[in-house]
């Protein structure tokens, strides 16, 4: 099972958003002379030795390394709503991202004032165009490197405590050459589906009784290619390529006291074939909105409870994202601080995290599960380093973090995950995080001891969260009783759910994972089971409802 968490394209002041998502694995054969072949590669690289050449001021530092990445995206969404199209619009864009760093890989310009420039390049290749955006991005990386660096020098002098590490590390250089991809797809007949799937509530004989309940129904496609060139002063090449396409619905009502409900569907993949059938989403659809008929008619959550709860495998796989995947990435403390690295698990470095019966990897190179493609997955990361494979947490213990080219104390190299946006630097992040149990439960199993647990507490009742929503509010909430009864109920929000509940309040968790793919600037995927915590606060959620509409929705 699997679903997409999906985020709508957007284009701001014409720069399109995420980069590639899969590219092909590396060619020890592949050299300079093959790269030389490609136009864009060739620009960039003559411009790279003309500026490792030539670009010093006077009395000033001169870049010791230099890296140029280039994004080309093309882009199609068409939106609907009502059964009726929004409209459709296309994007092709190129941006260039040039890094400058002076000093050495001891010390050198790097921190917040120095991470570089963007300039918008040509989308023809003429290499002229290509090289002016690449030596004008250049020139402006150049002085506020030099800025920065002057700046950083000073502020060393302030303090006490030493740098625990590097400022860069030095990495084997690659040359790694993709086929580049274009974006084809039949917008006349994507537009004309999603058009139907925003109507679906209005046209399937099935949702007659949803009609005049429906506040809202949209429905959007969204097809993007992108090819990424990378060249640095070390001599590494790379030209990845891969496309993203999603499908998906969202719906919207009121229950009777003013409540808003909201449910959404999305399906994902590298190319189309990935994306549910017509049938198929159909069929996914229908089972959303007649949720939103069973929502309007749950019990709101009763007083404040505190006792065992159940995730989901598609529940826990968003509180394990949110909990985790921030935590496990390495990033630079503050100057002058003895700390290893930032966030929740910065000084939990060997110590557990988890109960000793979970684990945790991080692996790019695997691209499916179970028949699901992996959006996380990437063989190359945004610093022309290969990906590798990283056991974050062994038997609930910290065992290492995911790192680029930063380095942090205990982690002088990169392990390939330095992943960026569009227009931002790279930054660690998680690929494909892989949560696995050992015995892992069965559903029926993990249901029998939430029950136990309950009887054994003397409680009357227990709760599953099957899909949760934003900011641990559940979207489909439902209460058990010792009987095994089962009664969806709404307007509630999980507390305590944190990363202390993740270290000592799991005491199970299922076999079966769930593929959560995350459509994000830099996408990721969780791989993640049914956790069944100890204790858990189920309470109401704080919220206004708005009174509900004067008269019905035009039929």
């Amino acid at each position: 099972m699997s679903r997409s968490r999906q985020i709508p394209a957007l284009i701001v002041a014409g720069l399109l958003s995420f980069a590639g998502l899969a590219p092909h694995p590396v060619s020890a054969q592949t050299t300079r002379a093959d790269a030389e072949k490609d136009s864009v590669l060739k620009a960039m690289l003559e411009e790279l030795d003309r500026s490792m050449t030539h670009l010093q001021l006077p009395g000033f530092e001169k870049p010791y390394f230099i890296e140029y990445r280039l994004e080309d995206v093309q882009d199609f969404e068409t939106r609907a709503v009502f059964g009726s199209s929004e409209g459709s619009h296309h994007g092709h864009a190129r941006i260039a991202r040039i890094s400058v760093r002076v000093g050495d890989y001891k010390t050198d310009n790097s921190g917040p004032r120095g991470d570089g420039a963007i300039q918008l390049a040509s989308i023809d290749d003429d290499p002229v165009a290509l090289r002016s955006a690449l030596w004008a991005g250049t020139d402006q990386a150049y002085k506020a490197a030099l800025a920065a660096y002057a700046q950083k020098q000073a502020e060393l002098k302030q303090v006490q405590t030493p740098p625990q590490a590097d400022d860069f590390s030095k990495a084997r250089p690659i040359v790694s050459l993709a086929d580049p991809l274009k974006l084809s797809v039949d917008e006349n007949a994507w537009s004309d589906r999603v058009a139907r799937d925003s109507g679906i509530y209005r046209t399937d004989s099935s949702m007659s009784a949803n009609q005049q309940q429906i506040q809202y129904s949209t429905a959007v496609f969204h097809a993007r290619v992108t090819t990424t060139w990378i060249a640095s002063s070390e001599g590494a090449i790379v030209r990845k390529s891969s496309g993203s396409y999603s499908e998906s619905i969202g719906v919207g009502t009121q229950a009777d006291d003013g409540m808003h409900l909201d449910r959404s569907y999305g399906t994902s993949g590298i190319s189309l074939t990935d994306l549910d059938s017509p049938e198929e989403f159909h069929k996914h659809a229908i089972t959303l909105i007649s949720s939103l008929s069973e929502l309007r008619k749950a019990p709101m959550v009763e007083e404040e409870y505190h006792g065992p709860v159940l995730l989901s495998a598609d529940a826990s796989a968003d509180t394990l994202h949110s909990l985790l995947a921030s935590g496990v990435t390495a990033t630079r403390p503050k100057l002058g601080t003895e700390a290893r690295t930032n966030g929740p698990f910065a000084s939990s470095y060997k110590a557990r995290i988890m109960p000793d019966f979970l684990s945790v990897v991080d692996d790019p190179a695997l691209k499916t599960w179970e028949g699901k493609y992996l959006l996380g997955s990437y063989s190359v990361d945004d610093e022309a380093v290969p990906a590798q494979t990283v056991q974050l947490v062994s038997d609930g213990h910290l065992q290492n973090y995911l790192i680029g080219r930063t380095p942090v104390r205990d982690f002088p190299e990169s392990n390939g995950h330095a992943r960026a946006g569009l227009t931002g630097p790279a930054h660690p992040a998680i690929g494909v995080l892989k949560i696995t149990a050992q015995q892992g439960l069965s559903d029926e199993e993990l249901n029998s001891k939430l029950v136990q647990i309950a009887k054994d507490r003397g409680l009357k009742s227990v709760y599953y969260v099957e899909t949760l929503g934003t900011e641990n509010t559940p979207r489909l909430l439902y209460r058990i009783d010792l009987d095994g009864k089962r009664t969806l109920v709404r307007g509630a929000v999980l507390d305590d759910l944190d990363q202390r509940a993740l270290r000592s309040g799991v005491v199970a968790a299922g076999k079966n994972l769930w593929v959560a793919n995350y459509a994000t600037e830099v996408p990721e995927t969780v791989l993640a089971p049914a956790l069944l915590f100890d204790d858990v606060t189920v309470k109401r959620a704080n919220e206004t409802n708005d009174k509900l509409p004067y008269y019905p929705p035009p039929q």
